[in-house]
């Protein structure tokens, strides 16, 4: 057993540093929008994100609810950090909507 749980031990670990990755590019995406005054929030691109990872996770055996839960906790995290973005990049620029 404590062979098993140092596994998982280390595909948690993984799963951190690759969630670390994924962030920072979405914070460099997130930059890119609120540089060209785009919405933090894409549902056209979170369809296909959702369908691809849907796949994927039949694919591996996964449930696809499940792992539609993740993508989603993930992506609403992603959108607060492109409206936290946006937002500095308004007030810096002196760009804040009236009545925010």
């Amino acid at each position: 057993m404590a062979r098993l749980r140092d596994s998982i031990d280390n595909i948690d670990a993984a799963v951190v540093h690759m969630l670390a990755e994924r962030f920072k590019c979405t914070q460099q995406v997130g930059h890119l929008k609120a540089a060209h005054h785009l919405p933090p929030a894409d549902p056209a691109r979170e369809a296909r994100q959702i369908a691809r990872l849907r796949q994927l996770a039949e694919t591996a055996k996964l449930d696809p609810a499940f792992a539609e839960k993740l993508l989603g906790f993930i992506v609403a995290e992603v959108i607060r950090h492109h409206e936290q973005i946006a937002d500095a990049e308004s007030d810096r620029h002196g760009h804040r909507p009236a009545g925010t």
